[in-house]
């Protein structure tokens, strides 16, 4: 059964991918609509050397950008979660940025910064440090009362109760939140690099796209995804290391 759980992304992965060119192959579908993964397989091997020049500053955009989120995300959220006053008033502003939507702070970034890096990794840190922040801060704020007031009873302060039981209960959450940072990180990067950027997997997409050379696009989409799986998988693995405890007993533990 579980030589099957391992087996089966890639069995369905196949699949998909089998349908896909059957029905491209099929209907006669033109590759500047839906390229084949055939087609879009030959543009990943011709074009491999370009794709790896531009993927690099992607991967090195959104890395500087979701570093900048866990630090701030982090410490916003021991901050938030360890106070109610601060959780009360800091809370409702963080709903209110993350709302704002960031295609839309790109040019200003630009108009600040310059087109090229700097712009792509504060747009990535800001699509990501928002899950981070509320996660520990949730972890934080949700501590029972009854076992604050025991430690508190001991002669715990405020901040042995954060560092010895907050900050190990709120792992759980902080692992689950990098996680979906990470993938949100290359959604980040590659909006700033289509909008305003000389170089990046976002940058090849768009002159790829006005060439109507639509298989390199989706090569392109293809290196992100890949890239993203590669991310999470690297923090599923450190979640199950470290944060096994929170999950023994479950049927469906991550990545189990």
């Amino acid at each position: 059964m579980k030589n099957l759980d391992r087996i089966a992304p890639y069995a369905v992965g196949l699949l998909l991918l089998l349908v896909w060119e059957i029905a491209c192959s099929a209907f006669k579908v033109p590759s500047f609509v839906l390229p084949s993964p055939m087609e879009i397989a030959v543009a990943l091997y011709q074009n491999i050397y370009v794709i790896w020049f531009h993927s690099s500053q992607t991967l090195l955009t959104t890395l500087g950008g979701f570093v900048l989120a866990v630090i701030f995300g982090t410490g916003l959220g021991v901050a938030v979660g360890s106070s109610r006053m601060a959780y009360s008033s800091l809370y409702p502003l963080l709903i209110g940025f993350n709302s704002v939507p960031k295609v839309a702070i790109v040019p200003v970034l630009v108009v600040w910064f310059g087109i090229g890096i700097v712009p792509a990794v504060l747009t990535a840190f800001m699509l990501s440090f928002f899950p981070i922040a509320v996660n520990v801060a949730t972890g934080l704020a949700t501590i029972e009362p009854e076992l604050r007031d025991v430690l508190r009873s001991l002669g715990a302060s405020q901040t042995d109760v954060v560092r010895k039981v907050g900050i190990p209960r709120s792992l759980p959450y902080l692992f689950a939140s990098l996680k979906i940072s990470i993938t949100l990180s290359f959604v980040g990067s590659v909006i700033s690099e289509t909008l305003a950027s000389n170089r990046g997997i976002g940058t090849l997409m768009t002159q790829a796209s006005a060439n109507f050379k639509i298989p390199l696009v989706f090569a392109g989409l293809v290196v992100i995804a890949f890239m993203g799986i590669a991310m999470y998988a690297v923090f599923a693995a450190a979640e199950r290391r470290m944060t096994g405890w929170a999950v023994r007993g479950s049927n469906f533990a991550v990545g189990g």
